[in-house]
């Protein structure tokens, strides 16, 4: 059986600083943003292959030439707006802005932190899919054991979670990459893959950058920059061997 590898990037203002009340003006976010996507379209293209680029419509503004580059080889969806704040008509909007920059049209949506959106807006502001679901519990965040683990539909749209393990249901997402021994996340990513035919994995990257002088918790800064590149790099070769690499549109359409 074919298998497929759906790697993600939340491309956004790194807003992080400010949940832990260490203060970082717009400018500075959008300029890590800009630095990390740098780094990673570099690494995408050394490797080639493709992923899915969940992009803020206010990112796409400042970068506009970027995103329509990225757009050649790779599927650029919507995480709405803003980061920092949220509104049903940024559905469209963000869509709208996103399709007038790329010339192509947007039919993925992730919302920022993964927030609940209803389905009912996402259907009517144009989208196919959503990719906003971690069925998983995250202490203060969301407790989603209750949903499904893999794609299902939900009010005329796809839903496609990032991927949890089978059974314990161990989240695949940026902060067990940067927190688990390496060895024991392939394992598990590996163990999914095999049981679910793809796994779906998402990151931020803004991770790739240096944010060491930013005053968050050490699982957040963890193998950032230069040392999380690298473990990404080994990751992307040890995954390479065993499915494909492809977009979240592209893998909805099989």
């Amino acid at each position: 059986m074919k298998r497929f590898i759906l790697l993600s990037f939340d491309v956004e203002e790194f807003d992080t600083p400010l949940e832990y009340h260490h203060p970082i003006d717009l400018d500075e976010q959008l300029e890590i943003g800009y630095k990390g996507t740098k780094e990673i379209a570099l690494l995408l293209n050394q490797h080639n292959i493709t992923s899915t680029l969940f992009t803020t419509a206010n990112y796409a503004e400042h970068f506009s030439d970027q995103i329509k580059e990225l757009s050649a080889h790779h599927e650029i969806a919507s995480h709405t707006f803003y980061h920092s704040s949220f509104k049903n008509e940024d559905l469209l909007t963000s869509r709208l802005k996103l399709e007038e920059i790329c010339g192509k049209k947007i039919t993925g949506l992730r919302m920022p932190r993964m927030r609940k959106v209803e389905m009912v807006e996402v259907y009517k502001a144009g989208y196919q899919y959503d990719s906003s679901v971690h069925p998983t519990f995250i202490p203060g965040r969301y407790n989603n054991l209750h949903l499904p683990r893999t794609s299902y539909m939900e009010d005329g749209v796809k839903r496609l979670p990032a991927s949890v393990s089978p059974n314990l249901r161990i989240p695949l997402f940026w902060l067990s990459f940067k927190n688990f021994p390496y060895h024991l996340f392939k394992t598990i990513a590996l163990n999914t893959l095999r049981k679910d035919g793809y796994i779906c994995l998402y990151f931020h990257p803004w991770e790739f950058t240096d944010h060491s002088k930013f005053k968050m918790p050490a699982f957040v800064k963890r193998h950032s920059g230069e040392a999380l590149l690298n473990r990404l790099n080994k990751l992307i070769k040890d995954l390479k061997n065993e499915a494909e690499f492809i977009t979240i549109h592209s893998f909805l359409q099989q």
